[in-house]
């Protein structure tokens, strides 16, 4: 049955097959016991202080800040973590539900590769079997990746149907659970899907925004003004913004991916656009890029982590009662990002975290000093070699491969 709880506002619910629902039931009664339970609570924080690293840095980026003039620039630096993003403090929280619901096998979908990575090593932690599902397009652009994933024990299964991105390794994932749903937990990797994922999915990623918390008071004394962060599925920006959300008089910024244009194919902007649509794709209601035929249209980002047509329904609801912000960046200008804070602090981000840096580059310098700004670097950028370094190297790296190649 449907209730108030599997929505926020009219967005979210369950639209799944009923071969689906027992499990989602299953797994909503086991999160809602678990999540209050306290010897769960001491395992889950003790895994991600001890196995993930946590907690992450605040680190006060004095060079951006600098050379900006404007606001005080904080960079959370989720690209510390274990396997090096956000993505492991979901997936390790998941692990011991499925754990707890007697389930060996954990399945997944990814674009960036970052969140099946992760799912790949909870697996090989908690001595479950894996596999991950990815477009072949992903596959190709995120190697590095499918290669850790399959060297921790992944059966990484590519997706040739459709755009061979992340919405189609999604469908993958659902129809393969559906066959095989006695042994295996679908481990969904963003805050969005059929309920109760993406509520489960923002607890668990939570944790950094309470950090953040404690950490700007004791370098600051108070709370910041802004909080930034890119939207694919939206869990790094809902883990940042949650524990703030009694706080009016901050502003948060979801970065949405701008692409290379603004025609259909072009981009994978769903919120920052004139008119966001509402529709129903993968078991949940929320905005989408679609036709007039309500058919999801495809998407196109620099970064896989934001190639996707949909945003989780929190964003939806949020963005609806006016609480949060959407803009959009282009692909150049998220390159350039990943390029600047290289160049000025040393830290190479994901080129999903880039989108999130070139916002910061262009809004920082409308404030004053006193302004501080916390942006979430959710991942860390050697993932997108294959991707960036043809951007910016182009012969040098053509030139590496084309060595390589003639060497194996």
């Amino acid at each position: 049955m449907f209730n108030e709880e599997q929505y926020f506002g009219e967005f979210g619910g369950r639209y799944v097959p009923e071969a689906l629902s027992s499990a989602l039931d299953e797994l909503d009664r086991a999160y809602r016991r678990l999540k209050d339970d306290n010897e769960f609570k001491h395992e889950l924080e003790s895994e991600l202080n001890d196995y993930v690293g946590r907690p992450s840095p605040l680190y006060l980026a004095d060079n951006l800040t600098s050379n900006l003039s404007g606001s005080k620039i904080y960079l959370k630096l989720e690209s510390h973590n274990h396997t090096g993003a956000h993505k492991i403090n979901n997936a390790v929280g998941q692990a011991l539900v499925a754990r707890e619901l007697g389930k060996n096998v954990l399945i997944a979908e990814t674009g960036a590769g970052q969140h099946g990575l992760a799912t790949a090593t909870v697996a090989a932690r908690f001595g479950m079997g894996c596999k991950v599902f990815m477009g072949e397009v992903d596959m190709k652009r995120q190697y590095p990746n499918v290669y850790l994933m399959r060297l921790l024990g992944a059966d990484v299964i590519p997706v040739p149907h459709g755009t061979r991105t992340l919405k189609d390794a999604i469908n993958a994932t659902l129809k393969y659970w559906i066959e095989n749903i006695e042994d295996c937990h679908y481990l969904l990797g963003s805050a969005l899907g059929p309920h109760p994922y993406p509520a489960m999915v923002r607890d668990f990623q939570s944790v950094i925004g309470r950090e953040v918390r404690e950490q700007i008071m004791e370098k600051e004394g108070r709370l910041p003004d802004m909080l930034v962060a890119c939207v694919g599925g939206g869990s790094n920006a809902l883990g940042l913004f949650h524990p703030f959300m009694d706080q009016e008089n901050i502003r948060m910024i979801g970065v949405e991916a701008g692409g290379r244009g603004d025609g259909p194919g072009e981009h994978a902007t769903r919120i920052a656009v004139s008119q966001p649509k509402p529709g129903i794709a993968h078991g949940y209601l929320s905005y989408f890029l679609q036709d007039e035929n309500g058919q999801l249209l495809p998407t196109h980002s620099v970064s896989a982590g934001l190639d996707y047509a949909g945003i989780g329904p929190e964003h939806a609801w949020l963005y609806k009662e006016g609480r949060t912000e959407y803009v959009s960046v282009r692909d150049h200008e998220a390159v350039e990002a990943y390029k600047v804070l290289a160049g000025s602090e040393g830290i190479i981000p994901a080129l999903e975290s880039s989108h999130a840096v070139a916002f910061a580059l262009k809004e920082a310098p409308k404030h004053g000093g006193d302004h501080i700004m916390v942006v979430n670097i959710s991942g860390r950028g050697d993932k997108d070699i294959f991707i960036t370094a043809a951007l910016t190297d182009k012969d040098n790296w053509k030139n590496f491969l084309k060595e390589e190649a003639c060497d194996v």
